[in-house]
């Protein structure tokens, strides 16, 4: 959420004030959209990733504060769990070597991070949703110990006035019918569950609705070959469960909200864009602040005397709608820049997945954003929004809209149509051919093999049962394999299912 929260209640007038600020903050984004005050040399890319912490029992592991101690390393930080840490990943141009190195510096920090989270008698996991969580899990008392996140519970909570309801039903597991989830929580620690990769793409602002609007495109077709989320709650369910789960958790509106028609925080969108404008002017318009907080900068003074304004407000509150492509504003050494963090896909299988994912996604972008008829004035937005909830509910099962095909399954889609994009855009950004070749060849065969990690999750599950196990031990007996499979090197789609 950008930065430290102070841990003292807010007031009304805290309110009012925040809500000039931020509205002065957006005007001033504005007026530097106006008159050109972004740099922008070359496209970098940056990666975030949550990582989750278990035990020898393969249950949560409350350690995040020691692990984080051991590593003594400014790239990894706290999440709202305290089975959660977060890594981010120095960003770099998207440029030759780079997807190679990102895959190389990912590793070596994972591999510091597991070091440290052996001392602590934890080891890590690289999953989109710990399958071994229960309902004493999402507790309160487990939220880390940061001001940021206690305000952030207690205001979620105060917004909507009543416990937040966890429900779905599920795709079923193979020859079993379709499982359904009915639970409560009385904390947003659910969201915590919620494990996940964050790409950012630095883009010139001329550029950024382009790439938003081919970020939407993709943002289903990304669930349906990435999943790796199918448990939850002991429940098999979506293919990619992150997706209504995060909804669920971070929900303000009671229902008589939702009837209304009121918009969730966690949000694809209702519109294309045509400017990055856009999208803060509609969190502005339409959602709340959370955290009513304000920092002393006059953001018009700050840009009239020629420094960047850190729109400290805007951000905060940016930082408090959750959209599956969000817009970023940032400064850095004193220069701002503008971002696209793209937020729909899990955290895992492997390494070599992530990176794979993140080069498929950086290719098809940018070939999507550059065609001279761009696919999203050939559908609608709904098109793009039920494509994520198809792909994530369904996987390499769902059926996907695209414009001049009609309905198609992802691994078609792909093979045909997004592939060969991703190919001609990493070659338009200077990605070297070796690299292209090794990422989008993990993807092409994923999609052949039509294999995520979550499939592997839900066969080897229901395998399991089938040999006689209960829910509960298949689960961590699953997650047990699944650690070892994911650090051996081997995509996901390789991995075998007799382990």
């Amino acid at each position: 959420m950008g930065k430290d929260l102070s841990s003292d209640p807010f007031d009304p007038r805290d309110r009012g004030r925040y809500r000039r600020k931020v509205q002065r903050c957006l005007d001033t984004l504005a007026r530097m959209l106006s008159d050109g005050s972004f740099s922008f040399p070359r496209k970098h890319i940056g990666l975030e990733v949550e990582l989750n912490l278990v035990d020898s029992s393969m249950r949560p592991s409350m350690r995040n504060t020691a692990v984080l101690e051991a590593l003594n390393d400014p790239s990894f930080t706290t999440e709202l769990g305290q089975h959660n840490i977060e890594l981010n990943v120095p960003p770099r141009p998207l440029a030759g070597e780079s997807v190679g190195e990102l895959e190389d510096d990912l590793e070596a920090y994972l591999g510091s991070a597991s070091t440290a989270a052996t001392k602590s008698a934890s080891t890590l996991a690289l999953i989109g949703i710990l399958p071994t969580l229960t309902h004493d899990h999402f507790d309160e008392k487990w939220l880390t110990n940061n001001a940021r996140y206690a305000l952030l519970n207690d205001q979620i909570f105060a917004a909507r006035g009543e416990h937040s309801v966890l429900s779905m039903e599920g795709a079923a597991l193979p020859e079993q019918k379709p499982e359904r989830l009915r639970s409560y929580s009385e904390s947003i620690l659910p969201e915590a569950a919620c494990t996940s990769v964050q790409l950012h793409l630095q883009v010139a602002p001329e550029e950024f609705a382009a790439y938003w609007n081919a970020a939407q495109c993709l943002a289903g077709v990304q669930v349906a070959i990435g999943a790796n989320s199918p448990f939850l709650l002991g429940k098999a369910l979506w293919h990619e469960t992150r997706i209504p789960l995060f909804q669920q958790a971070t929900d303000t509106r009671p229902e008589e909200l939702k009837n209304q028609g009121v918009r969730p925080r966690v949000w694809f969108g209702e519109r294309w864009i045509t400017s990055i404008f856009d999208l803060f002017e509609e969190n502005v318009r339409y959602f709340p602040g959370l955290l009513p907080e304000t920092d002393p900068e006059d953001p018009v003074e700050a840009l009239e005397s020629g420094q960047a304004p850190k729109l400290t407000e805007l951000r905060l509150h940016n930082g408090t709608v959750w959209r599956w492509n969000r817009p970023v504003y940032d400064v850095v050494d004193g220069t701002p820049h503008l971002r696209v963090e793209n937020r729909v896909l899990p955290a895992g299988p492997t390494v070599l997945d992530i990176v794979a994912n993140a080069a498929f996604f950086y290719g098809a972008q940018r070939a999507l954003a550059e065609q001279e008829r761009p696919v999203w004035t050939q559908m609608s937005f709904q098109a793009a929004e039920e494509n994520l909830y198809a792909g994530a509910r369904n996987g390499f099962d769902a059926q996907l809209y695209w414009p001049g095909i009609g309905w198609i399954p992802p691994d078609e889609l792909v093979l045909r149509v997004l592939l060969p994009l991703a190919h001609e855009g990493l070659q338009q950004s200077g990605v070297a051919d070796a690299a292209r070749e090794r990422y989008l060849g993990v993807i092409e065969r994923r999609c052949l093999t039509r294999r995520t990690g979550s499939w592997w999750q839900r066969e080897t599950v229901n395998r399991a049962q089938k040999r006689g196990l209960d829910r509960e031990t298949a689960l961590s007996e699953m997650l047990r394999s699944y650690l070892r499979l994911s650090t051996n090197g081997h995509p996901v789609h390789e991995w075998p299912l007799d382990v």
